[in-house]
């Protein structure tokens, strides 16, 4: 089992900033894909950003250029640096572990982000 836990989520203006982070735990594998995800109301989780262990990411075209996504391999841990936010990226952030030759997919619980207008 793995475990995931997301921080750093909250309330914001439009147009600022914040950091997320995710730290994994418990038996995870050595090579996986980490990503973010989210959900707002009434709508689908769709990808935000991803990175593999090797450093190479995918970014959702709603936020190149303004979200930059990282890991720290050392401590299993995951982030999202969130610019120029806007109204529109209000949502739940989800963390993702994910090694599908595996078979392995883990979720965290969410973190709310709240962009105000």
């Amino acid at each position: 089992q793995v475990q995931l836990v997301e921080s750093g989520g909250g309330l914001v203006q439009s147009g600022g900033s914040l950091r997320l982070s995710c730290a994994a735990s418990g038996s995870i594998p050595s090579s996986y894909v980490m990503g973010w995800y989210r959900q707002a109301p009434g709508k689908q989780r769709d990808l935000v950003a991803r990175i593999t262990r090797d450093g190479n990411t995918n970014y959702a075209d709603s936020i190149k250029g303004r979200f930059t996504i990282s890991r720290d391999n050392t401590k299993n841990t995951v982030y999202l640096q969130m610019n120029s936010l806007k109204p529109e990226d209000t949502a739940v952030y989800f963390c993702n572990l994910r090694r599908t030759s595996f078979g392995i997919d883990y979720w965290g619980k969410g973190t709310l982000v709240t962009v105000s207008s």
